[in-house]
């Protein structure tokens, strides 16, 4: 729900102004006016080209808002199309159930002569033949004769043929059904011109909506759910560098970029006996006092605790390693201290994103998720594109940089705590001091001298420079962070970054790892002969070279087999190949060919070829 709540909103503009093209094309029918004639003279079907981007696994979730919302504000016919349902000739689509407020599809014969008898129907039965609206059976408000729209959702894909038989065949009947047509487009809308001759698109009114790109959209999800202090959950430098590097080299797929956090956030609480501090502040505060002493010792171990220890005095340490209440007393004021970090640290990194993304090449990052990223991995005036930012800075024109100062102000004036709102006085003080400092800018020109303008300037560089080394300090700074971050890169990659042939490999040649049987245990090197015989035909066709002798591979196979039996090596069945050893062999080694390892060949008819060299 949350997902498809971010992703209305994501798409809230491009979504209500589809609507009203929609709401404009149906009325128009409504009412028969001259555009909607001019349409029916010309055959032409009106056609919204929706431009959503290459974010594929994002856009069901985009047209699953558009025909909830087509249905409770326009019209309860609305009808989505994928390529692959739709592989056969345009005339057997669909065929709508008599009495059905809703477009069922079946594989029958069927024609447009056919849904118009039935939309003429349903919309006689269900609807007055007065004109106006009428509140229908499924609870809408939608006028006499509401469109029929049909949602295209992956354009690109369409067989061309069918796609330009069905709009030829639809724009026959414009005059008698109010089609309207949405195209779901992942590239260019130049598709249309190499999808359709002209002889097609020309009965097509088509208007071009576009959506806002999946980088934009990124930028909006990390803005409200991550650059925020109203969420207590929050991620490392790393695991925030793994998510954004698999939207932009994978899938650019923001959906996708949520189950990431929902995962990481899942993985935090899982793996950290003490996430239950990971809340709000007052929930927070209410859970200190219920900390068993196991949960205290716990706290004395994270490295931040252990850290802000040494920082105290002899008789500090050891009531913060003896005492119980002492340590939640302690943790009280600790946590309190790194809520009000936060609530200090976005509009600070905010700020000094604003004075920096204006910068040529953006020496600290053109997002601000990049400038996020690097103050959460370390010291960021420790870098050398900090100093060469607050060099450019120092050269920046007087409108230039009093007009950034002012985005400064407007970004801290929410803020809540002390510490910003005496920021904000300051900076508007500067502000006011800046307007006065013209004329003697003009006049340390001709003596050379620096003027009161660069004099401010360098206050306000020296203050900002301040507050970034006050506030934007690395979160492993701060004494608990442990239980509100999470940390661990390489197991969420291990889990977003499916690599097949290495889980294979490893379950192959490695049974006792997904299994956990402690019959399957082994020493490093070694291999149990208890495996499943899928494991150990594996085993054994490592140790061949290019051609396997299924023979030998069968004999090598049926040693291991009687070995796990317990038989004894000197009687006279050790070894023997029987029916149910070599049925299991066969299934094995069918298995194995199944999987990609190898392959049948023609050189041997007895042999098999293998497919793949080197370990996981």
């Amino acid at each position: 729900v949350g997902e498809l709540l971010l992703q209305e909103e994501l798409n809230r503009k491009v979504l209500d102004s589809l609507l009203e093209f929609i709401r404009k094309s149906s009325s128009s029918f409504q009412r028969g006016t001259d555009d909607w004639r001019s349409r029916m003279r010309a055959h032409e079907i009106p056609t919204a080209a929706l431009v959503l981007g290459v974010n594929v696994p994002d856009h069901d979730m985009t047209f699953q808002s558009l025909s909830e919302q087509l249905q409770l504000s326009v019209s309860p016919f609305v009808v989505s199309l994928q390529a692959k349902e739709c592989a056969g000739q345009c005339h057997d689509q669909c065929e709508p159930e008599q009495g059905s407020t809703s477009v069922n599809l079946k594989r029958v014969h069927c024609s447009l002569k056919t849904l118009h008898d039935w939309y003429k129907t349903v919309t006689e039965k269900t609807y007055t033949s007065t004109p106006g609206e009428k509140r229908t059976s499924i609870g809408i408000n939608v006028q006499q004769h509401p469109p029929i729209v049909v949602i295209f959702k992956d354009l690109e894909v369409f067989s061309p043929k069918v796609l330009q038989d069905f709009i030829i065949i639809c724009s026959r009947y414009i005059e008698q059904l109010p089609l309207i047509f949405v195209f779901g487009i992942a590239t260019a809308p130049s598709v249309i011109q190499h999808t359709l001759p002209h002889s097609v698109s020309s009965l097509l009114g088509i208007e071009l909506f576009q959506s806002l790109s999946c980088t934009q959209h990124l930028a909006t999800v990390i803005d409200q759910v991550i650059l925020t202090s109203e969420f207590p959950f929050k991620l490392s430098g790393k695991v925030l560098q793994v998510l954004v590097s698999i939207f932009l080299y994978h899938d650019f797929s923001v959906r996708n970029f949520i189950k990431g956090l929902q995962l990481a956030l899942l993985e935090h609480f899982h793996s950290q006996p003490l996430s239950v501090l990971c809340c709000r502040k007052q929930e927070a505060l209410g859970h200190i006092s219920k900390l068993s002493h196991q949960d205290v010792e716990r706290i004395q171990q994270l490295p931040s605790f252990m850290r802000y220890v040494e920082q105290q005095g002899p008789q500090d340490q050891v009531e913060l390693l003896t005492n119980d209440d002492h340590v939640k007393e302690v943790c009280v004021k600790l946590l309190i201290d790194l809520h009000k970090y936060h609530k200090n640290y976005y509009p600070i990194l905010r700020c000094l994103h604003v004075l920096t993304s204006s910068l040529p090449k953006y020496p600290l990052g053109k997002q601000i998720r990049e400038l996020h990223i690097s103050c959460l991995e370390k010291n960021v005036w420790d870098n050398e594109e900090y100093a060469s930012a607050m060099t450019l800075l120092r050269m920046m024109a007087k409108e230039e940089l009093v007009s950034l100062l002012q985005k400064c102000s407007v970004i801290l004036k929410p803020g809540k705590t002390k510490k910003m709102r005496a920021v904000l006085l300051r900076l508007d003080d500067l502000i006011t001091r800046f307007t006065k400092s013209l004329l003697e800018m003009k006049e340390s020109r001709r003596t050379k001298k620096m003027s009161q303008f660069e004099i401010l300037r360098d206050e306000v560089l020296e203050f900002f420079d301040s507050l970034v080394r006050c506030h934007l300090a690395p979160p492993e700074s701060q004494p608990l962070y442990e239980v509100c971050y999470y940390s661990s890169s390489a197991v969420l990659r291990r889990h977003l970054n499916a690599t097949p042939r290495t889980s294979i490999q490893t379950a192959l040649s490695n049974p006792y790892h997904y299994l956990k049987n402690e019959s399957l245990r082994t020493e490093d090197g070694t291999f149990s002969s208890a495996a499943p015989d899928i494991c150990i035909v594996y085993k054994l066709h490592l140790e061949c070279g290019r051609l396997i002798n299924l023979y030998d591979w069968l004999e090598a196979y049926a040693t291991v087999v009687s070995a796990a039996e317990g038989k004894d090596p000197e009687s006279a069945d050790y070894g023997k190949v029987d029916e149910l050893k070599h049925a299991r062999f066969i299934q094995a080694v069918s298995e194995l060919e199944f999987l990609g390892f190898i392959k049948s060949t023609k050189q041997k008819t007895d042999h098999v070829s293998r497919l793949t060299w080197g370990g996981c």
